[in-house]
């Protein structure tokens, strides 16, 4: 299977049609937020200007909603392997998870634990431990190992007992790209009973995700990391979304996702979902029968497009001395976000000079990956962050390669 030409998966995107001084714009900022096809504000757009209303009545626009919102569910569950009853979508995956925190939270107390690790974003992170001021539980820590930028697996095992309730894990990381084997370690879990939270927000991007297969109980991602809208996603298995003592008004639904969704949704987001979907489907070569079909096809033939960027990426800065690269090498399993340091110039700086003198577009800091910045010793500056998605091409690699490495041999120090 081929997936589409670059040059033609780019036309559905006017916002690489921007020049930044002479300049048009390569944007590597995607592990913050992708740019997005044309499809999808047009669907947002249809939903607001032809049937915008609340759901449930008995009248065309609010049937159309109703549909709007079916349709969502079960986009994001072919995209996931879930089911449309389990997808629960919010404001974006740090809402949800504090959401769902207080929700699990409710059912635990002094002497319960849960884990978390030190390479994760802090929005599976510090809901978890919000847990330890408002319910007394304790929660446990799994080490990175600095120098390769993965975690520190020997150490698991250990961290597991009788009182462990939950597990969080990432399926990747938004800083270094670090790729998680996530079923082994929902197996340990799932062995002293504790349910398992996977952060894919970083994942869903760049690789299939089927929720069976990874063993998880909740798993978390962002449309607008995959070329939609600003939401959050959250699966839930199904039994566990029936049963949770969940924070909600008395009036609200007593079953299925509305259960979960506080308010009314944003059913022109959860129309822009669908189209992102559909777009991801839509490049799929040649067409195939089933959305899970597509997908399944589009992802590997993604996986392996944007690899051969990464490692064009990597192998161009990598012999620098001045410039430093964090996080496992192409030859491991990765995502495909590069973070570095120039030596001598601060993140901030590297960042706006390669906008300024190369119409390149990264970003820096530390991604609310606040702890892997400070196991790596990286304060106060943090690191720039590029990121390949699934418009980039090897000239805007190739524009980042020459734009660092001209930073790089002209730095302080």
């Amino acid at each position: 299977m081929a997936l589409a030409a670059t040059a033609e998966i780019r036309t559905h995107f006017p916002a690489l049609q921007r020049m930044h001084g002479s300049f048009p714009v390569a944007y590597f900022d995607g592990p913050g937020g992708t740019q997005v096809p044309s499809s999808v504000p047009i669907a947002i757009a249809d939903y607001l200007f032809h049937r915008n209303s609340n759901a449930n009545w008995p009248f065309p626009t609010s049937a159309e909603t109703d549909r709007i919102r079916h349709q969502a569910r079960k986009a994001m569950a072919d995209f996931l392997g879930g089911k449309p009853e389990e997808i629960v979508f919010g404001a974006n995956m740090t809402t949800l998870t504090y959401h769902l925190s207080r929700a699990l939270g409710a059912e635990m107390g002094p002497g319960d634990e849960l884990v978390v690790t030190e390479l994760d974003h802090h929005g599976n992170v510090d809901p978890w431990k919000a847990l330890e001021d408002e319910r007394g539980v304790r929660v446990r820590t799994l080490p990175m190992v600095p120098e390769t930028g993965t975690l520190d697996l020997s150490h698991f095992p250990e961290l597991l007992n009788d009182r462990t309730r939950l597990v969080a894990l990432g399926a990747a990381s938004n800083i270094l790209g670090t790729v998680t084997d996530i079923p082994p370690l929902a197996q340990m879990a799932k062995a002293v009973g504790a349910k398992v939270f996977v952060d894919a927000v970083h994942l869903a991007p760049h690789r299939r995700i089927q929720v069976e297969d990874m063993g998880c109980d909740f798993l978390a991602c962002s449309p607008y990391k995959f070329y939609g809208p600003h939401m959050g996603v959250l699966w839930i298995r199904s039994e566990l979304l029936e049963t949770m003592q969940v924070p909600k008004v008395a009036p609200a639904p007593k079953t299925g996702p509305g259960r979960f969704e506080s308010g009314t949704v944003n059913s022109e987001g959860m129309a822009g979902t669908t189209a992102a979907v559909e777009f991801l489907c839509s490049l799929a070569i040649p067409d195939l029968g089933s959305r899970e079909e597509k997908l399944d096809a589009v992802f590997s033939a993604l996986q392996e497009r944007e690899g051969v960027l990464f490692e064009r990426l990597w192998r161009g800065l990598a012999d620098h001395p001045r410039v430093h690269l964090y996080g496992p090498p192409p030859s491991e399993d990765r995502a495909p976000t590069l973070s570095f340091t120039v030596e001598g110039t601060p993140a901030r700086e590297v960042s706006a000079r390669l906008a300024d003198e190369s119409g390149a577009f990264l970003s820096h800091g530390d991604f609310y990956a606040a702890t892997v910045v400070d196991r790596l010793g990286l304060r106060p500056h943090g690191m720039v962050r590029a990121g390949v998605g699934i418009y980039t091409t090897e000239e805007e690699v190739d524009r980042v390669v020459e734009g660092v490495r001209r930073i790089a041999s002209e730095g302080r120090g």
